[in-house]
């Protein structure tokens, strides 16, 4: 069984004594000695895996300003929820998080989807939010209370761009993409349009359904346009079965680019031979030379006893950014917080830089990543703007 799988399937058991992992006993949020964060992520269901990574990232996060000293004195208490990967659910535990608990914000979450049905929540009810991993522009779009810690697709794929046109010098380019993904449909536009803008050419722009599984016709197509490389900014699942057919239609798969769809040890282990030399954009690499990621990867390991992945360092740095705008905020008002969150410059997290701009979103470098040696590497950065 997969390592991670492994862990989820441990954690399952323990959901039930989330309520208060940090400072306490589970009160309501009237307990003047403690100060209330909600979160929220998919601690079972069919997202588990990543929910779970995200609630050790957070947890981390709370632990270390606790041990600390607190927020201006006063020790966080955080109340998790699970969601169970269900919209119906998201929005019912972030309505007792806010009225119930009286939490004075909101971290979560993962999936874009539900990301955005609790921002619907949190925004109404004047509580500021905070996701970690959603990308997808819906999620704060005219949402005063709603912020996010990770780069947007439009600039990964601004990023990817850059990188392919501007690092690698390539000038013909396919686009491979999933038509039914927002995903996968965000970031294809975005590195459309700034590829072209930056001079290169797209010879062939293929989109599958959902759920296909023989795509020889479109590697055909793309094949005879003889690209110098290939974007296909699709998931790991798509990914390993598009590798393996590549490599028997004679397309290398060093020639393929990825987006942070790929981030997963499945690609690893079912098309890391196949995709030797790929690269992708990410939002976060464990191996990149920054001190604070590097301190992050340490702490991580001795609190979990195990490496983190990405959606944990995303975790980490959507609480440890909430954290630092509570401490700069002149109270714990919700409207105060959400001022501060909005006025965040240089904050210094694991994955990176973050500067959050006028429409809440975190301006910050795009992680580029490549497939050597059967592992995701550290490349370089390169800008989303």
């Amino acid at each position: 069984m997969n390592a991670r799988y492994c862990r989820v399937a441990r954690a399952l058991g323990l959901v039930v004594a989330l309520g208060s992992v940090s400072g306490g006993c589970s009160k309501g949020g009237g307990d003047s000695d403690l100060l209330t964060v909600g979160a929220f992520f998919s601690l079972s269901g069919v997202d588990a895996v990543r929910g779970n990574d995200s609630r050790e990232g957070v947890e981390l996060a709370t632990d270390e300003i606790n041990a600390a000293g607190g927020i201006k004195g006063t020790k966080v208490r955080l109340l998790m929820e699970d969601d169970k990967s269900s919209l119906q659910e998201t929005s019912s535990k972030v309505i007792q998080l806010i009225d119930r608990d009286k939490a004075v914000a909101i971290l979560g979450e993962v999936a874009a989807a539900r990301s955005t049905a609790a921002g619907l929540v949190a925004d109404s009810k004047h509580i500021p939010m905070i996701s970690p991993s959603s990308t997808s522009a819906e999620v704060n779009q005219g949402r005063e209370y709603v912020f996010r810690a990770c780069v947007t697709d439009d600039a990964q794929g601004k990023g990817g761009a850059d990188f392919a046109v501007n690092r690698l010098g390539k000038r013909r380019i396919a686009i491979l993409s999933a038509a039914e993904d927002i995903a996968s449909s965000g970031l294809s536009s975005s590195f459309r349009e700034s590829a072209t803008e930056r001079g290169a050419t797209i010879v062939a722009d293929a989109a599958y359904p959902k759920g296909e599984k023989d795509f020889t016709t479109y590697l055909r197509e793309i094949k005879r346009a003889d690209p110098e490389i290939i974007y296909a900014p699709v998931s790991s699942g798509d990914m390993v079965v598009i590798a393996r057919q590549a490599k028997i239609m004679g397309i290398a798969g060093s020639s393929f680019m990825g987006g942070d769809g790929w981030d997963s040890d499945d690609l690893l282990e079912g098309a890391a031979g196949e995709l030797e030399g790929a690269f992708l954009t990410n939002h976060y690499a464990p191996d990149v030379p920054w001190p604070t990621t590097q301190a992050f990867v340490k702490s991580y390991a001795r609190h979990f006893h195990h490496d983190p992945t990405r959606v944990a360092a995303q975790g980490y740095d959507a609480a440890r950014l909430l954290f630092d705008a509570m401490e700069r905020a002149k109270d714990f008002a919700p409207d105060l917080i959400k001022d501060a969150i909005a006025a965040t410059k240089g904050f210094r997290g694991a994955t990176g830089t973050i500067d959050i701009d006028s429409h809440r979103n975190a301006q910050k470098p795009v992680v580029v990543e490549q497939i050597k040696n059967g592992k995701f590497t550290y490349s370089s950065t390169v800008s989303g703007g």
